[in-house]
């Protein structure tokens, strides 16, 4: 079975869960505030931190670069110059490398294209991300596979055959590959997270890993997802819901990251063995609210019990439990019982099958 090693963690198909804090361009194009998300990632438990890398001259048509882009959301008056004023200088990302090392949290990117690819490969990143824009993109898919390193792939807007189509072309150049269940809207409605995609893909891919890349803005359906068998969750990551960008609006806050990646980690612990026993934590509780068979009134020697003569009541602190009240009727008392006194097994005559008595 294949895994992937990021950074020198293992993960496992059934192992622990790997948590991704989505940067994106979060930090505005900001080194200081991407230092800033990085260690609050970390603060928070995150595993790595993600970033997104794109050489935008070459990405875009010239049309779409030089297009006005005037909205609440924009860096620029073109959409060339809002994604130029998020990107992170060479020098940026070089002093971010160092920084997330010093840090230690692992720090990678999503790659859009060749150019980014190859700069990010040279920077010695540990991983690389593809999003769900790229499912299709099978020559960025075998580039970046070529590289050897984890790949996480994103599978938003696909069908299935678009999925096995990217793991065909990247398996046979790298197997540390995970496939993530993705749906591509920013933010993610409950309705369309269409989690049972994740038991498809263990399922379809039974020797990969499979992920989570979860755009919906709270942190119960990744556990969700969790629980189905992603192993790797992703999620957007920001420290103010009202700094400018369309991503911040759904990406979790560091109390939000840092619950979400307890629980993760609670969840192997809370499943336990599976093995229905009484535990020593319940001893008390359930002495209290549990029950005991005692008389109904007072009850002289040699009495046949019938219906109605002994109750069940709290606590169960002795005496037989009410599970036996049908095999005590029609038997004989061989001591007296007062009001309220509880029955054990040596009150009761030995005919027949003899009552065991309750256990400490």
């Amino acid at each position: 079975m294949r895994e992937l090693v990021v950074d020198g963690r293992v993960i496992t198909r059934d192992g622990p869960a790997y948590v991704i804090a989505e940067i994106g361009h979060n930090h505005q194009g900001e080194l200081e505030k991407a230092k800033a998300l990085v260690r609050a990632a970390r603060e928070c438990g995150a595993d790595a931190v993600k970033l997104q890398k794109r050489d935008n001259g070459s990405l875009y048509t010239r049309a779409l670069y030089d297009a006005p882009y005037d909205n609440e959301h924009s860096f620029g008056a073109t959409y060339g110059e809002h994604r130029e004023a998020l990107e992170l200088s060479p020098s940026d990302w070089l002093e971010l490398r160092e920084f997330s090392r010093e840090e230690g949290v692992t720090l990678f990117g999503t790659v859009f294209d060749e150019a980014s690819a190859d700069f990010l490969a040279e920077l010695g990143m540990p991983a690389f991300k593809i999003a769900s824009g790229d499912l299709a993109n099978t020559p960025l898919l075998r580039h970046v596979a070529a590289f050897g390193r984890p790949m996480f792939v994103s599978t938003g807007g696909g069908a299935l055959e678009d999925v096995e189509r990217a793991v065909d072309a990247v398996l046979p150049l790298n197997e540390q590959l995970c496939v993530m269940q993705c749906t591509a809207s920013y933010p993610c409605e409950v309705e369309e997270l269409n989690l049972g995609v994740i038991e498809t893909y263990r399922e379809r891919f039974p020797d990969l890993v499979v992920g989570l890349s979860d755009h919906q803005s709270g942190i119960a359906m990744s556990l969700v997802g969790y629980m189905l068998g992603a192993r790797v969750i992703e999620k957007h990551f920001t420290l103010n819901h009202a700094w400018k960008g369309s991503d911040h609006a759904f990406s979790l806050m560091p109390e939000g990251m840092r619950r979400l990646v307890r629980d993760l980690h609670r969840i192997p612990d809370a499943l336990g063995d599976g093995v229905k026993r009484p535990l020593a934590s319940e001893e008390r509780p359930l002495e209290k609210m549990g029950k005991k068979l005692v008389a109904a009134r007072d009850l002289p020697v040699g009495h046949v019990l019938a219906p109605g003569d002994l109750v069940a009541k709290s606590p169960a602190d002795g005496g037989l439990p009410p599970y036996e009240l049908e095999s005590l009727v029609g038997r004989a008392l061989v001591r007296a019982l007062a009001f309220e006194q509880a029955v054990v097994a040596d009150d009761i005559e030995r005919a027949g099958q003899p009552v065991a008595a309750r256990e400490a």
